[in-house]
């Protein structure tokens, strides 16, 4: 009997929520893991996303703590704020160098990896993971118009999986929102989360 293939998750945080927003749907992100789990032997889940480290309180600080606590490793940083020509204030980051480094360095120990992103900057990345010998697999969309990934993406990798067909698998279901469960001591109650990333708070967060 062949043993399971290797598979590691990549997660371009940003990434991901705009196509599962533009795709009118809440990401189940204990539901994903399960997806993946079931697709071979998940050796990691990375979550890659910046933070504004200047607010009181950031909206996706509890995302991210109840992913680094429920199977995901999260890598993050400080975004960086400015102010433009028009007096107005930005904030810019992204975690593109960071992504790369962990793949490159998994890479040896891997089979396959998905990455979750539609930025044609990861195609060279995509080719030097290729090189090394592993399958690489894209997750995005086309079902968007304008697609939210890039045609070179799509023609580099070894394959490319709609986020829009995985929707039923990986997706809230939205009569799941009114059931929340008390949030965990010491935790803020914060029914946004559960609306906006799918994941509930509390002992028995993402219990089906």
């Amino acid at each position: 009997m062949a043993a399971s293939p290797r598979i590691a998750l990549f997660i371009d945080g940003a990434n991901l929520y705009a196509t599962s927003k533009q795709l009118g749907f809440d990401m189940d992100y204990r539901r994903l893991l399960r997806e993946f789990q079931g697709r071979g032997n998940l050796i990691r889940a990375f979550y890659f996303t910046t933070l504004v480290e200047s607010e009181e309180y950031s909206s996706i600080r509890p995302l991210v703590d109840w992913l680094d606590y429920n199977g995901y490793r999260v890598i993050t940083k400080a975004a960086k704020e400015f102010t433009d020509a028009t007096g107005r204030r930005r904030v810019k980051g992204n975690m593109d160098i960071e992504l790369a480094i962990e793949m490159l360095e998994l890479a040896p120990h891997l089979d396959q990896i998905y990455l979750f992103s539609g930025d044609g900057d990861f195609r060279p990345l995509v080719e030097a993971v290729q090189r090394k010998g592993v399958k690489v697999s894209v997750v995005s969309t086309i079902s968007t118009n304008p697609p939210m990934v890039s045609d070179e993406l799509r023609r580099q990798c070894d394959e490319f999986v709609d986020l829009a067909q995985l929707m039923q698998k990986v997706g809230r279901d939205p009569a799941e929102r009114a059931a929340r469960t008390p949030a965990a001591p010491g935790t803020p109650a914060n029914p946004a989360l559960e609306r906006r990333y799918g994941i509930k708070q509390g002992d028995e967060a993402g219990e089906e």
